[in-house]
């Protein structure tokens, strides 16, 4: 999703659309990053996390999201277990690269809503393996890209791509090196690299099938190889182009929100 709603960014859904021949990683990377998806969309999900002993803690989240043109809206809320339940994140990406993406979070303990700076985008969302940006919709133009082969993977043919962050600082790694099958034009496996070029994480997802005429990603897993934990994320029910009220989207109402 263009969320952990792609995830989790790395996205939840993609819709099949024929491969037209491409000359360039460049091009291969705008594609999917142009795949329709639906107008709107409606998630709940299962979000665990195993440590490195690992011990679980499994959490459930609902999501809506919506496209405004290139922009989208997602607000995000968990559900259970008790000690994160209400626990709400909205965020209004823009597809302008020169425009930073907006973000709130919601935490029932602090009883007051943050905005979350820019600065803070390569932070870990809620002590999962997945960064603010990760679950959000990356610039194209923060990256180089370089095609470096193809072969088969997770049962079709997929291109592999070397993205490097002409920022590392910036973008939280040096590189991103991703497998993308054809048919999908999805992601279905990333090595990410720190910013000392040592490989931080791999994402891998467990699950792609179609429903409603789109590419959706069902199950996927985030491990970080350093720190020895994981976060897999399992989507139990999904809807698209569903009517959704726009009253969901309002920072200032984010306190006060049930998603339901």
């Amino acid at each position: 999703m263009r969320a952990i709603c792609i995830l989790l960014m790395l996205c939840f859904t993609q819709t099949p659309a024929p491969a037209s021949p491409v000359k360039t990683a460049r091009q291969i990377m705008e594609q999917v990053d142009d795949v329709p998806d639906g107008e709107t969309r409606r998630t709940l999900m299962e979000m665990t996390l195993i440590n490195k002993s690992g011990r679980r803690r499994v959490r459930t989240v609902l999501s809506y999201s919506k496209d405004y043109g290139k922009d989208t809206k997602t607000i995000m809320q968990f559900e259970k277990p008790a000690d994160v339940s209400g626990t709400t994140f909205l965020s209004f990406e823009y597809d302008e690269a020169d425009k930073e993406d907006d973000r709130w979070i919601f935490l029932p303990a602090m009883r007051k809503v943050r905005r979350i700076s820019g600065s803070s985008k390569n932070d870990y969302f809620m002590g999962s393996d997945f960064t603010y940006d990760d679950i959000g919709d990356r610039d194209l133009d923060d990256f180089t890209y370089k095609l470096l082969g193809e072969e088969p993977c997770f049962g079709g043919q997929c291109w592999k791509i070397e993205s490097t962050a002409k920022d590392p600082v910036d973008a939280g790694y040096s590189k991103i090196v991703s497998l993308i099958r054809k048919d999908a034009l999805s992601v279905v496996y990333a090595d990410y690299y720190d910013r000392d070029k040592r490989l931080l994480k791999t994402l891998e997802v467990k699950e792609l099938v179609s429903r409603q005429g789109f590419w959706t990603v069902l199950a996927m897993e985030m491990e970080n190889v350093q720190s020895k934990h994981k976060t897999h994320l399992k989507i139990k029910e999904i809807a698209y182009d569903i009517d959704i009220q726009e009253r969901l989207f309002r920072p200032s109402g984010v306190e006060r929100c049930l998603l339901k």
